[in-house]
């Protein structure tokens, strides 16, 4: 079974914070797992998210980008016109925004059973793939 990790994912697994060690955990796992895959999207979202100044545990420039080198072992979907019209698609029939709608689009082209999120509805089924929170 094919997985796709939401930006979410990757954040918890750099996270420093004490009351946040179950969710960092269970997202190094996910990021171990050799099923999961992510986008162009999530890896462009995370540098801007771990790196921002206003963070309180932002990582320098070179670690971030150590990390996502290091995570494009994983399948990465880049971002193209497919994705972009499925996005725009599932905008429209789910209401999601554009942004979480590329990352379900980019999930469908990949052919992804699953996306790992904590910010789209939990169990929801879009286009085959199914949104589950694994924080839960």
């Amino acid at each position: 079974m094919s997985q796709f990790l939401d930006t979410n994912v990757l954040l918890y697994s750099i996270s420093g914070d004490p009351r946040e060690s179950g969710k960092r955990e269970r997202a190094i796992a996910l990021l171990e797992d050799d099923s999961s895959a992510i986008s162009v999207q999530v890896l462009q979202e995370f540098y801007v998210q771990a790196t921002r100044a206003s963070r309180d545990d932002a990582i320098p420039h070179e670690l971030a980008a150590g990390l996502m080198e290091a995570w494009t072992r994983l399948r990465v979907q880049e971002i193209n016109l497919e994705v972009l019209m499925g996005a725009l698609r599932i905008r429209r029939e789910y209401g999601y925004s554009y942004w979480d709608s590329a990352i379900l689009s980019a999930a469908v082209a990949l052919g992804c059973e699953r996306v790992w999120t904590e910010d789209m509805a939990h169990g929801q089924v879009v286009e085959g793939v199914t949104v589950l929170n694994p924080f839960l």
